[in-house]
């Protein structure tokens, strides 16, 4: 049964890489225009085409998808979203989703896609990981971003999460974005992702049930960074544990 399941994962990875391909091809264009058009509005219409897209795709590849908690963005207000991250699907489910326009931090390396880089640079601020000049002007970067009312999505576990343990280890650059800015955060918490699209596996896509859902803002307040690095920590993790979402 194990092998009959890898060969069937492998089957339906192939159906997801095709359809993702396919449907990113119809909305390229499109998404491409939103350079045209100043932030944030630009952003905004560029997001708008994602969700479209991901609604779509989704779909397609056999998933069934739930979003919660969309009431806490509130009108005018502009958030740092922090999500767990445990799978490549993370992205798909996370920024396109999020109500309003919004970048997300990411790996430079990605942009080098043929096509595929023009999209994800739109949606991104690129850091090198390696490169502390890099992280820097990403940092600067991400000020400027909020500064226009854009919500910044960031991964604070920074590398996909193949441990055993629910989350890992935080590190500090959204929470020292947000004590520098004084800008709310907002956690996100997925669920199944890495059942869907493991990141200990190869070539496999085993479809079902995925879930993001966004709790209620923390204000800054007088915390530090490393006080709201905790705080969000213990919120990810006492929400991601009390729940069990079924495949």
């Amino acid at each position: 049964m194990k092998i009959l399941k890898e060969i069937l994962g492998g089957i339906l990875a192939l159906w997801a890489m095709l359809t993702f391909m396919i449907t990113f091809l119809v909305i390229f264009i499109p998404a491409m225009l939103c350079w045209l058009i100043p932030d944030p509005k630009g952003q905004d219409i560029f997001i708008r085409i994602a969700r479209l897209w991901m609604n779509v795709w989704l779909r397609l590849a056999g998933c069934r998808f739930k979003i919660k908690g969309r009431e806490n963005f509130k009108k005018g207000e502009t958030y740092i979203v922090t999500c767990n991250h445990n799978s490549l699907l993370d992205v798909p489910l996370s920024s396109p989703f999020i109500q309003g326009p919004n970048k997300t931090i990411a790996k430079s390396s990605f942009a080098k896609v043929p096509l595929f880089g023009f999209f994800y640079m739109k949606g991104s601020i690129l850091v090198d990981r390696k490169s502390e000049t890099s992280r820097r002007q990403s940092f600067d970067k991400m000020k400027a971003v909020l500064k226009k009312g854009i919500h910044m999505c960031i991964y604070p576990e920074g590398t996909r999460n193949r441990t055993n343990e629910p989350l890992k280890k935080f590190h500090d650059g959204a929470f020292k974005l947000a004590a520098e800015t004084g800008t709310a955060i907002l956690p996100a918490v997925i669920f199944n992702t890495k059942k869907v699209l493991p990141a200990n596996k190869g070539f496999f896509f085993w479809p079902g049930k995925i879930e993001i859902h966004f709790l209620p803002a923390v204000k800054v307040g007088n915390q530090t960074a490393e006080q709201l690095k905790e705080k969000i920590f213990s919120i990810t993790k006492e929400y991601y544990t009390n729940r069990e979402i079924s495949m």
